[in-house]
């Protein structure tokens, strides 16, 4: 349990985040981050079942520890974006393509559909969906090797 600028937030039995402000508990709060990849720890709403905002957190920083423990803790569950660190190859320069990479949680292949399932975010972030519509992240493109530049240019 935490006390958090004036609410209470804990997890109950079953798992879920609880906060009780104002002599309210709502059982079932999700936190949401307003900018995940370019600023993931700014601006984090915690909101309850129906989407509705009942807290609003500048920074994850701001939280007491435990705070943002359960926080950290309940965005993880819920976020899945493997960030790509290296390009091993692809299986064509036509699509679709299978893609053999290194993320940061481990190697994997997956199916590139086309060209258009690559957005580039800002100049030096990529964001590629597979087949599937898991999202991988490229965040810092010119510090791929020049190998997986040299394959990931073939397609942008």
């Amino acid at each position: 349990m935490s006390e958090v600028l004036g609410f209470t937030l804990m997890r109950n039995a079953f798992g879920r985040l609880v906060l009780t402000a104002a002599g309210a508990e709502h059982e079932g709060v999700v936190p949401v981050r307003a900018f995940p990849i370019a600023a993931p720890d700014a601006g984090i709403a915690l909101v309850d079942a129906d989407g509705h905002e009942l807290v609003w957190l500048e920074c994850l920083d701001d939280a007491p520890v435990a705070a943002r423990t359960l926080i950290a803790d309940e965005l993880a569950r819920r976020e899945f974006m493997p960030e790509i660190r290296c390009l091993y190859g692809v299986s064509s320069f036509a699509c679709p393509s299978t893609w053999r990479v290194a993320t940061d949680r481990g190697d994997t292949e997956f199916v590139l559909r086309g060209e258009e399932d690559i957005r580039r975010l800002s100049a030096t972030t990529l964001l590629v969906a597979d087949s599937h519509g898991v999202q991988f992240l490229i965040r810092d493109l010119p510090a791929l090797d020049r190998f997986s530049r040299k394959l990931l240019d073939r397609f942008l």
